[in-house]
């Protein structure tokens, strides 16, 4: 008896434990379920195989022939990419110098000149086929650089570039001329902000509004209030989506610090929402509608095109009936949910993305162009989660400020574009908005299926992405013809295309001829060699060889 009830009641405590433990071993096992399978669902993952992949570059016998082309093939791209250098240096000879200078003293273009494509290949392209940052004026839908030359912009500023560059010029020349009197006076507020306000609140459909720096800082304050107002402390985000570059958002790779209340989930997901029901611990949801075009990936970037596997298709219903299963839960849980439109603010309807998809969010961000083209960011959101402090306890506040928060010239300028976005004329901008766009993504598509090259396009609206549709190692090089045709370019090259909504048929008509000219070039050139045994999954795991072979001194 004396030895039976220590061991009864040591089993009674295994079973109790067990019983403890069993309910947060099911919950993380739900919430691993729930992360998309890819290293974009995985930052601490992603983080790792970062620090395992080698830097290796290849030698003048594999650049032009590292998948398997003949010896001719590799001296017909070899010959073909140092005439378009030629060609590179003759027209852009003083922006080159300019840029190359301006990135020994700036790390951002230092950063952006190393990763316009794949690592493998980066040192050649930055010597011969190096590009030129600077750009000296604009007018309809060109922009002219320092050396004179005139190129279609399908940059779209990242995002900011809505209406087309002289729409912005008009609302920054007319916020000089009324924010003159007051100057650069930071504190107080500029009348015009009332005017502002109101017109935003109608807009987001919500009741109050909070002036930043940015739109990572917009995100930062709706992140840091939705964790006040719920006392929860973790946030989802969904993978791939980019939210701005501070910590909490950005907890995979690009992060030194892991992010410890984060949950990236699958987008598009029953199992995500399985676990938005289930878990008590969510403050807060993140929704950046441009993941739209692209679910649970990476913001694509020529830099990544190792193979031809980047996809891009955008189901407007799919989309909004997921975001509006997500409303429900999100309401159902007490969980905030947020509509990140820094990048797609005012492109997709006159009310943003909440118009666009009919469902509404508890807070919104705006930034990029909502002040006429001077930096911003803004939260709207219900009366109940924009409030700093407890009434019932004083010392209990939810801080942030900023030095340039309502600058007098920012506001003004947005007064500029909201007076304009009001007016029932510009409103007709938005009339067959979506058809259009459609409309010219398919023309496009036509015109490239007809001249028999391997490349396709996606889009959500005017934002596109390029697609290509046999296995290649070279698809980055494309971004280099299309500047040479007098396209320009962001830094990430044929990943994403934006343009501004007063590109006539006739402007259109053009860009679709020079797109098609250099795709037709390029392939001519041989980079578009194809061997019929050649697959996405073989690329890989070619390059998975060459990444061992590098570490292991093979």
């Amino acid at each position: 008896m004396e030895t039976t009830l220590p061991i009864l009641s040591l089993s009674v405590a295994a079973a109790a434990s067990a019983a403890a433990a069993f309910p947060k071993l099911k919950a993380r096992i739900e919430l691993s379920r729930a992360k998309h399978r890819s290293l974009s669902g995985h930052s601490k993952m992603s983080r790792r195989v970062a620090r395992l992949i080698p830097f290796y570059e290849f030698d003048s016998n594999d650049y032009f022939a590292c998948d398997g082309a003949p010896a001719n093939i590799a001296t017909q791209r070899k010959d073909s990419f140092f005439r378009l250098a030629a060609l590179y240096a003759e027209r852009y000879p003083k922006g080159r110098a300019m840029t190359k200078e301006a990135a020994e003293k700036i790390s951002d273009l230092n950063f952006t000149e190393s990763y316009r494509v794949p690592f493998q290949f980066s040192r050649l392209v930055r010597e011969h086929l190096g590009t030129s940052t600077f750009v000296e004026s604009s007018s309809g839908v060109t922009v002219k650089d320092v050396d004179g030359n005139v190129s279609y912009d399908l940059t779209g500023s990242y995002g900011v570039n809505i209406f087309g560059n002289d729409f912005y010029k008009e609302c920054i020349e007319g916020s000089e001329k009324r924010a003159h009197a007051l100057g650069p006076v930071l504190g107080p507020y500029h009348p015009v902000i009332l005017e502002n306000v109101t017109r935003l609140c109608q807009i987001s459909g919500l009741d109050e509004v909070s002036f930043h720096m940015s739109g990572t800082e917009a995100v930062m304050q709706a992140v840091r209030l939705a964790r006040y107002h719920t006392k929860r402390t973790h946030l989802v985000r969904f993978a791939g989506a980019y939210h701005g570059w501070w910590g909490d958002v950005q907890p995979g790779v690009g992060n030194p610090i892991t992010a410890h209340e984060t949950y990236t989930l699958a987008e598009m997901s029953e199992k995500t929402l399985h676990v938005l029901r289930t878990r008590r611990d969510i403050a807060c949801v993140l929704v950046n509608p441009l993941q739209g075009l692209h679910p649970n990936a990476n913001a694509p970037g020529d830099s990544s095109l190792v193979d031809s596997s980047r996809g891009g298709n955008f189901d407007r219903a799919a989309y909004t009936e997921w975001l509006k299963k997500l409303r429900e839960v999100c309401t159902e849980r007490g969980i905030v949910l947020i509509f990140d439109e820094v990048f797609v603010g005012f492109r997709l309807a006159a009310g943003g993305a909440q118009e666009y998809f009919g469902v509404r969010a508890d807070m919104v961000t705006y930034g990029k162009s909502l002040a006429g083209g001077l930096p911003v960011g803004v939260v709207c959101g219900k009366k109940e989660l924009m409030r700093r402090f407890r009434d019932d306890r004083p010392a209990d506040v939810c801080f942030a400020r900023g030095t340039f928060n309502s600058h007098p010239y920012v506001m003004t300028a947005m007064d500029e574009f909201l007076s304009r976005l009001a007016s029932p004329n510009f409103r007709a901008v938005y009339d067959g908005l979506e058809e259009t766009w459609n409309g010219r993504a398919q023309k496009l598509n036509r015109m490239l299926e007809d001249a028999g090259v391997p490349v396709q396009v996606a889009n959500l609206s005017s934002i596109w992405t390029v697609k290509y549709t046999e296995p290649s190692r070279y698809n980055w090089m494309l971004q280099y013809y299309l500047r040479a045709e007098g396209l320009s370019l962001s830094w990430v090259g044929t990943g994403r295309l934006i343009f501004s909504l007063n590109y006539t048929d006739a402007d259109f008509t053009e860009v679709a001829e020079r797109f098609v000219r250099a795709a037709e070039k390029m392939k001519a050139d041989g980079f578009w060699w194809h061997d019929p045994s050649l697959t996405n999954k073989g690329i890989k795991r070619q390059i998975l060889k060459e990444m061992l072979a590098k570490r292991f001194g093979r």
